[in-house]
């Protein structure tokens, strides 16, 4: 079956490139995902008397691409990598297991990187810009892998040493000295 008909081609092409636009957006201004994001951090799931939840709005950086790359930059920019390595942990706790003190919703990661923890992690509340720090959020979650494949961040320039064996074309071995001479 052939496609005798441009118009229909044209279409489907049209439709294709503008319903992959989404993941590449950039935001510049915008409303953030909570006027007052601390008000809506769930600590436990335990309420009294049987209280709802507080709404947990939509977190909109973790579908864009542009704003987990740009929290990946932040998160080398503003020395995260100092505690928590490249997510595995060093001298703060690991980003990409599934243990999280604090809750890994990202209103809670914001809080956490708003106000800071007791024993470790400092406040950095008025030092950075709320979207800044709702970009790291949705990098540390890509971290985790908790943001969509399509969305998340390639490894790292400095982490990449070589291609993967299954990549790599087929070769010989050989010796990188002559063999010893029997005596």
């Amino acid at each position: 079956m052939s496609l005798r008909c441009p118009e229909v081609t044209l279409a489907v092409l049209l439709f294709a490139a503008l319903a992959g636009c989404h993941r590449e957006e950039r935001r510049f201004s915008e409303s953030l995902p909570a006027s007052t994001p601390l008000d809506s951090v769930v600590q436990s799931d335990i309420r009294p008397g049987g209280t709802p939840l507080p709404h947990q709005p939509d977190f909109i950086y973790e579908t864009n691409a542009y704003a987990v790359s740009q929290g990946k930059q932040l998160y080398e920019w503003f020395n995260c990598k100092g505690c928590h390595a490249d997510g595995g942990g060093a001298i703060g706790p690991a980003l990409m297991d599934d243990q999280w003190i604090y809750g890994d919703s990202p209103q809670n990661l914001y809080a956490t990187i708003v106000e800071g923890r007791p024993n470790g992690m400092p406040s950095f509340g008025g030092k950075i810009p709320p979207q800044q720090i709702w970009q790291i959020v949705a990098y540390v979650r890509s971290l985790a892998g908790q943001v969509r494949k399509d969305v998340d961040t390639s490894r790292a320039d400095h982490l990449f040493t070589r291609k993967s064996e299954q990549s790599m074309a087929s070769t010989e071995p050989r010796a990188s000295s002559p063999p010893p001479q029997p005596q």
